[in-house]
């Protein structure tokens, strides 16, 4: 407010306390996001919300919808959402967000039964994971009463159809964070219409399993940056994050160790105002291999 602004003489100005530290290049600073789910051997959502890690939390996957089929949740080993067994996923779910964790539903992966077939479809989907994932109502929540915070689309099968219809329709409930994590090529293949709705808040693109748009080793984050260049030029988004594996055996390539990461890959992004920060598949291996606990401070 210009009214109330300070006119420091030279020498008050000069002994005035500098800004706090997490003031300083806050426009740099990211977060990391992580994939929850697919092992039961990573702990519970809970706990990983807990270890003040993440600032998104992707619980993957619901793995079939659409093409009238009844949509089901996909948890591997952590609960049986078909009989009733994850919905007291509701009480870490509201964990996470006491904690300013955001919990996102996401949809598709790369194994499962998806797809779109026309316009009714997308609604009816939307429909679907408003009232059993999001502000709705049913009495078929397969997590609970919780309120998830939106919904991320890891469509990585089929056709790009109807998805930017679904995207639509999301958007217009009301409150919905919409995500996406599409390969490192551009276009993505499945998501391509749908990131060009400028409906999504953030995009943590997968710069693994793909070699020409990833890191080389070895000090070479050419191909990677080049990629980064296109997505970030080419989707309107709010925020764009870097995916990774979070530990060699996460992916078939692409690995990125934190040395390399913190060196490398960062310094080359984290200049880009639309940087948000990295992606990792997923808490199991960041769990076995440490990585967000190694990086974090750089991110």
């Amino acid at each position: 407010m210009a009214a109330n602004k300070l006119n420091l003489s030279p020498l008050l100005a000069a002994v005035a306390p500098p800004p706090p530290a997490a003031m300083v290049g806050t426009s740099r600073a990211g977060n990391i996001a992580v994939y929850w789910g697919q092992n039961g051997d990573e702990g519970s959502l809970g706990d990983a919300c807990s270890s003040g890690l993440y600032a998104y939390v992707m619980v993957s996957f619901l793995s079939t919808f659409g093409n009238g089929q009844t949509p089901a949740l996909n948890l591997a080993g952590h609960c049986d959402p078909g009989s009733g067994g994850c919905t007291g996923l509701s009480s870490d779910i509201q964990t996470c967000q006491s904690q300013g964790v955001k919990v996102i539903l996401s949809i598709g992966g790369g194994a499962g039964s998806y797809g779109l077939s026309s316009t009714q479809d997308a609604q009816d989907v939307a429909d679907y994971l408003w009232n059993n994932f999001l502000g709705g109502s049913s009495p078929s929540r397969p997590l609970g009463d919780a309120f998830l915070d939106g919904i991320d689309f890891d469509i990585e099968t089929g056709d790009s159809a109807h998805y930017d219809e679904l995207a639509t329709f999301l958007s217009q409930k009301g409150g919905v964070i919409l995500t996406a994590a599409p390969q490192c090529p551009y276009p993505d293949a499945s998501l391509g219409p749908a990131l060009q709705t400028g409906l999504f808040a953030t995009v943590w693109v997968q710069f693994y399993n793909n070699p020409p748009c990833q890191y080389a080793g070895g000090g070479d984050a050419t191909n990677l940056v080049n990629a980064w260049n296109t997505w970030t030029s080419s989707v309107n988004a709010g925020s764009f994050y870097v995916g990774l594996p979070a530990a060699e055996a996460a992916a078939g390539s692409g690995y990125v160790s934190p040395g390399d990461l913190t060196s490398a890959v960062l310094p080359a992004v984290q200049g880009d105002a639309k940087y948000g920060g990295i992606m990792l598949w997923n808490r199991y291996y960041d769990a076995q291999n440490s990585y967000s606990s190694q990086v974090k401070d750089s991110v």
